[in-house]
């Protein structure tokens, strides 16, 4: 019984010092991990949304609490003057959530560029929402009020062939973001004109 309870304590004693290295461990690296995060999971998309910008939008950034998500915004600088702002939304596509970067010109109400940022779509069918460029092309330069939608449910989107439940999670995600656009517009403006040179 003695050797029972000594393995007891060794073993909880043990465990606590583990579950305390890898706490350690995980705060130690939280703003690493977001740091290459930002650059190489959501960095690609902003740069091509705000291609031209004379500022580094990753490194011009704020947020903003939207009830218990906080939001992060990218400032894309054009002209010195803070054109556009981009965020991430997402769509449920056919395997998971697609995660969508959402660009939006500020002066002009309407939409920058979209670049998909994480999924878990099918190789060489929904994962082409990627990587096609003619696909993410049509997003440019569409109205805040006009419908994001896909052909077949009466928008002007033409769906990757084989991939409608995919181009339906990127429109989805796009309507979402034009939503949130709107909700927070307010506060967007107050934040942009920090960025003004």
């Amino acid at each position: 019984m003695r050797e029972m309870i000594k393995m007891v304590v060794i073993l909880t004693i043990l465990s606590c010092f583990s579950g305390g290295l890898l706490a350690y461990i995980h705060s130690g690296t939280k703003e690493r991990i977001e740091n290459q995060v930002l650059e190489f999971v959501k960095g690609p998309a902003i740069r091509a949304i705000f291609e031209g910008a004379t500022n580094d939008p990753i490194a011009d950034r704020f947020r903003i609490k939207d009830g218990d998500i906080e939001r992060t915004f990218f400032v894309g600088v054009i002209d010195d003057e803070p054109r556009g702002i981009a965020f991430e939304t997402s769509g449920k596509g056919y395997g998971g959530d697609v995660g969508l970067m959402v660009g939006i010109d500020v002066k002009d109400n309407k939409l920058l560029g979209v670049g998909v940022t994480t999924h878990s779509e099918t190789p060489g069918m929904g994962a082409r929402a990627k990587t096609d460029p003619s696909f993410v092309a049509q997003f440019r330069d569409i109205g805040l009020q006009d419908p994001i939608k896909v052909n077949q449910d009466g928008g002007t989107i033409n769906a990757i062939s084989g991939a409608t439940i995919t181009s339906r999670a990127v429109c989805a995600a796009t309507t979402e973001a034009n939503d949130i656009y709107k909700k927070f517009k307010d506060q967007l403006d107050d934040q942009l004109k920090s960025f003004k040179k």
